[in-house]
C-alpha cells in the first residue's frame, strides 16, 4: 500500500472503479426498528444504549459499503454529542473501517492557529503512542476548516505530511446560503471562496506533498451544489483531490460532481450520505426489499455506483 494519501486514493478509486464514497452521519431515531427495539438499544436517553445502537448500525454499514467503494467519511459531530462515549465509538469505526481496507475520512473541520491547531492536527490526525493504545489509529485524513487562513492549515499540513495522511480543506460549502459569503468580491472581481482556495494550493502544491500520482496530500472540501466553482477550481488546482459533498439529497447531479474529475479520471471522492444510509426510508428500495434494510442501502450504493458510471462515459 502507498504511504502516501494522494496515492492511495489512486489506488483506491481505480481498484473499486468509482469516486463515490459514503458518509456515516447516523441519527438514532432514524434508525431500522429492528435496532432500535432491540431490548439493548431500545432507549435513546440512555448514553450507552444510543452509542451501542450507533456502533452496530455503522459497523453493518461499513461491512455493505466496504466491497464497493474507496473511502468512508465519518462525520464526528454525530458522535460527539454523545460526549466520551461518543468519541471512543468514532475510533471505533475508524479502526473497524481501516480494518476492512477502506480509506477513512474524518470530517471533524477544525481550524485555529498555533498551539492550538497543533494540539488539533495530534488529536485527530496523528496515530496516539500512549501506553496501552497501539490498537487506536486516527483517519487517514481530516476536513480541516480554513477560515484563519495558511497559519491555521499548516500545522495540520505538517501533520499529514509526518504521518503519511491528508487534509481537505473546507473552501465552498453546497448550502443554500453559503454564497452570501464564500461568492462576495473583491474590488478586483476575486470571490472569498477563490482566495481561500488560492491559499490552499499554494500550500498544496508544495512539492513534498505530491505523490508519485502527481496529487498532492492537500485538498479541498467544494460542495457539488456549485457547478461553476467545480470548473474554475479544478482548472486551477490539477493536483489537488476534492471532497465533493451533495450528492443525493442536497441535490446535487452525477454530472455536477464529475465536474472535479481531473482529465485521469481521477482527483475527486463524491460523497452521498443520508441517500445512502437511510434508504431503507425510500419506497423505491422498501417495495423491492421490505424491512430487509442492509439490502436497501446496499442498493441503493450499487445504483449510486452506476449513475456516476454512466455519467463518466
Amino acid at each position: 500500500m502507498a504511504s502516501h494519501f494522494g496515492d492511495r486514493l489512486c489506488e483506491a478509486v481505480r481498484k473499486k472503479s468509482t469516486p463515490l464514497i459514503v458518509g456515516l452521519d447516523p441519527v438514532y431515531g432514524r434508525l431500522p426498528e429492528s435496532i432500535r427495539r432491540h431490548k439493548d438499544m431500545n432507549d435513546a436517553q440512555d448514553l450507552g444504549a444510543s452509542v451501542d445502537a450507533l456502533f452496530d448500525f455503522c459497523c453493518r454499514v461499513l461491512r455493505i459499503v466496504a466491497p464497493i467503494v474507496p473511502a468512508v467519511k465519518i462525520n464526528s459531530a454525530y458522535f460527539e454529542k454523545y460526549l466520551w462515549e461518543g468519541m471512543e465509538t468514532y475510533y471505533a469505526l475508524v479502526s473497524e473501517a481501516d480494518a476492512l481496507g477502506l480509506e477513512v475520512i474524518g470530517d471533524v473541520k477544525r481550524g485555529d492557529i498555533g498551539h492550538t491547531a497543533q494540539s488539533y492536527a495530534e488529536g485527530h490526525l496523528k496515530n496516539p503512542d500512549f501506553v496501552g493504545m497501539e490498537d487506536v489509529i486516527a483517519p487517514d485524513a481530516i476536513t480541516v476548516n480554513g477560515f484563519a487562513g495558511s497559519d491555521g492549515i499548516l500545522p495540520f499540513a505538517e501533520m499529514a505530511d509526518e504521518q503519511g495522511k491528508g487534509i481537505f480543506v473546507w473552501v465552498r460549502s453546497s448550502n443554500l446560503t453559503a454564497g452570501l459569503l464564500q461568492d462576495f468580491e473583491n474590488a478586483d472581481g476575486v470571490k472569498w471562496y477563490e482566495k481561500l482556495a488560492e491559499i490552499v494550493g499554494e500550500i498544496a502544491n508544495q512539492n513534498k506533498r505530491i505523490g508519485s500520482s502527481g496529487y498532492s496530500n492537500v485538498g479541498m472540501v467544494v460542495g457539488g451544489t456549485s457547478p461553476e466553482a467545480a470548473t474554475v477550481l479544478r482548472r486551477r488546482y490539477p493536483k489537488c483531490w476534492f471532497l465533493v459533498p451533495g450528492f443525493g439529497s442536497q441535490g446535487a447531479g452525477a454530472n455536477e460532481c464529475l465536474r472535479f474529475c481531473g482529465k485521469d479520471h481521477l482527483g475527486v471522492l463524491i460523497n452521498a450520505s443520508r441517500s445512502i444510509l437511510y434508504a431503507y426510508e425510500n419506497p423505491k428500495y422498501t417495495e423491492q426489499y421490505g424491512d430487509r434494510w442492509e439490502k436497501c442501502i446496499e442498493q441503493a450504493v450499487l445504483d449510486a455506483k452506476m449513475e456516476l458510471a454512466r455519467a463518466q462515459v
